[in-house]
Parts: structure tokens; C-alpha cells; sequence
């Protein structure tokens, strides 16, 4: 009866030493795992932070504008992300001649009131680039040819825009486009 009990003794012992060697390993194969997952995350932190835009690139996202010296009527060209940006103060005869048109006539349907800031229907603030063919309209500086309309003419495919930069002839398909801005006082902005 002895030789069964040391037997069962015995078992019981190697049992529990085979538990501890599972905990042991079910640790180690824990702590290997986490130990990975952190050396992966600190060698993707750097591998990002450098897909991160450089201080110059940043610096070019946005284009403060002082629109004091533009008087009624006159129109000038900057230069947003490398891109013509067209800046015109309307004449109250260009709002009235803008307002006129029925939207429901355009191509692209918008008022003047959806392209300006509300309260400042005067400031039309778009991009310079045709949305044919990405050539840049002329209209923007002083004697250029503005087209039948009044407002941008594009001289490589014959585009023309109306004076709140909608396309009403020619092979454009969309009106030129309104890029984010906001006023920071009553004559700067800031594009971007």
C-alpha cells in the first residue's frame, strides 16, 4: 500500500512542477510578445515623425494676404501652394451682375453667396488655374482680356468666367475654385 501511495505522491509532485513549467513558459512567451510590440512601436515612431511636413513645407500652407491697397474693381495675383491665386474686390455692379444670373443656367450651380464669405460679397478669392486643362486665365492683372463676361478668360481653350469666377462658356467643366480662407481682420486673410 505504500508503493501506491508514494506512487500518487509522486504524480502529484510531477503535476504541479509541470504547472509551474507552463506558468514559466506562458510568462516567457508574454514577455517575449510585449517586448517585441514595444521595439516595434519605438521603431515606427521615428519612421513616421519623419513622413511629418519639414518647417518650410508647413510655412507654405497657408498665404496671409493684405487686401487694403486692392480697390474696387482691381483684381492681383498671388501665390498659394505654388498655385496662381486670384484676389478681386467686386464693384457693387459686378455683385448686382453676378446676382443677376440664373444658377439654375450654370454648368456648375453656385450663387455668389456660396463663393464669398457672408458679409463680404465684395472679395471673391479663388484659384488661378482652369479647371479644363490647368492653364492660368487672364483677367487677374491690370488690362488683361477678362472675357464676355467680365471676370477670367482663359486664352488656351477659350474658357471664359463670369465676375464671381463661374465658367459660362467654354470647355471648363467646373467653376474656379474657392480654396479655404478666412479674415483675420477686416482687410487680411489668411488662405489655408
Amino acid at each position: 500500500m505504500a508503493t501506491v501511495d508514494q506512487a500518487t505522491h509522486e504524480h502529484s509532485v510531477g503535476d504541479s512542477l509541470g504547472g509551474d513549467d507552463y506558468r514559466r513558459r506562458d510568462f516567457l512567451s508574454i514577455a517575449a510578445v510585449a517586448f517585441a510590440g514595444v521595439g516595434a512601436a519605438g521603431a515606427l515612431v521615428p519612421l513616421i515623425a519623419q513622413m511629418a511636413p519639414s518647417a518650410d513645407v508647413l510655412a507654405q500652407s497657408t498665404t496671409e494676404l493684405d487686401l487694403s491697397a486692392i480697390q474696387p474693381g482691381q483684381a492681383i495675383k498671388a501665390s498659394f501652394r505654388k498655385q496662381p491665386l486670384f484676389v478681386r474686390n467686386l464693384t457693387p455692379a459686378e455683385i448686382a451682375e453676378a446676382n443677376k444670373v440664373a444658377v439654375s443656367s450654370l454648368r456648375d450651380p453656385e450663387t455668389l453667396a456660396q463663393r464669398t464669405k457672408e458679409g463680404k460679397a465684395n472679395w471673391l478669392v479663388t484659384l488661378g488655374v482652369c479647371t479644363h486643362l490647368g492653364c492660368v486665365p487672364l483677367g487677374a492683372g491690370e488690362g488683361e482680356n477678362r472675357g464676355p463676361f467680365g471676370g477670367y478668360f482663359c486664352p488656351c481653350h477659350g474658357s471664359a468666367y463670369d465676375t464671381a469666377g463661374r465658367i459660362r462658356q467654354g470647355p471648363a467643366p467646373k467653376n474656379l475654385a474657392v480654396p479655404p480662407y478666412k479674415f483675420t481682420s477686416p482687410t487680411t486673410i489668411v488662405v489655408g
